[in-house]
């Protein structure tokens, strides 16, 4: 079996990995957490010290990174991924956009590697129990052995060769999702401080049209129980919505919606904290309503 590297396991990429392992594939795994490596030996993984040792064992390499700039210098910075003398495609499960996404696919072809793009969507939960979506673009010859390792981890989209349109496919998916948390916040505020009960409110709006994603699964788990849980950091989110927004101003499309939620994950990262979760929107909206954001469920 064609042994596949995994980087980043953290909160999404170790329940990628651990459904690797599950299969009874053989995975190379390494992380700047040796808690998170030790996990993933315990469930059958082979550790490696470095990316380019994961890139000098295995033939297909997954990263899931946080942020743009590391999953640059992990697939081609020194001792990168790029420099492994095994690898043949490298995946980045990442929302890193389309530009980063264009530098890593000419990156790593001067190394004869073939590069993908394949953010994913569905959050930690799914990460586990292979319900992500995934969209991947790539070099089509090379698509169906990536898809042969992304269909453990859910339903993979393949969105054409170009490098970037799973990027760009994800970045629209995301404006969709964090738009849909800050406008559901502002209704249900409106709700509330009219005095309507906010459980029969969402049960209301999820047999109704204003049914979206954050009515139907992130207000029932996160914000209605007050938790503020629900798994995806405002900070990542924000990254996210600025990703977002200087594509859209790129191929000259107003991010008016964009822009309005890159500002508001700002407010909840200063307002609320460094950690909070993307959830947490509701709660700098309720503030500004005059509600007790921390008020019990």
């Amino acid at each position: 079996m064609t042994s596949i590297g995994f980087i980043g396991l953290g909160r999404m990429g170790s329940g990628m990995a651990l459904r690797l392992c599950a299969a009874g594939l053989p995975v190379i795994v390494h992380d700047v957490s040796q808690e998170a490596v030790a996990t993933l030996v315990a469930a059958g993984a082979t550790s490696a010290e470095s990316a380019v040792a994961v890139a000098n064992a295995a033939e297909i390499v997954l990263v899931s990174l946080p942020m743009p700039d590391i999953v640059h210098d992990v697939l081609l910075g020194p001792n990168g991924v790029a420099d492994g003398s095994a690898v043949k495609i490298a995946v980045d499960l990442s929302t890193s956009g389309s530009i980063m996404a264009k530098r890593l696919a000419e990156g790593l072809a001067a190394n004869g590697i073939a590069s993908f793009d394949a953010p994913v969507s569905g959050g930690v939960a799914a990460a586990k129990n292979g319900k992500l979506s995934l969209m991947a673009s790539g070099p089509s010859e090379h698509w169906p052995a990536v898809e042969a390792v992304l269909q453990h981890f859910g339903t993979a989209f393949y969105m054409g060769e170009a490098p970037g349109a799973g990027q760009t496919m994800k970045l629209v998916n995301n404006l969709l999702g964090a738009v849909a948390i800050a406008v559901t916040s502002e209704g249900m505020t409106m709700g509330i401080k009219a005095g309507l009960d906010p459980a029969r409110m969402i049960e209301v709006l999820n047999q109704s049209t204003g049914v979206n994603s954050a009515t139907r699964d992130k207000w029932p788990r996160s914000v209605l129980p007050r938790s503020f849980d629900f798994g995806f950091a405002a900070a990542l989110s924000h990254k996210d919505m600025k990703l977002c927004v200087d594509e859209e101003e790129a191929l000259g499309v107003d991010p008016k919606f964009g822009r309005l939620a890159r500002d508001l994950l700002k407010r909840t990262l200063d307002e609320v904290g460094p950690d909070a979760d993307f959830t947490a929107m509701a709660k700098v909206v309720e503030a500004d309503a005059g509600l007790d954001p921390d008020r019990p469920a």
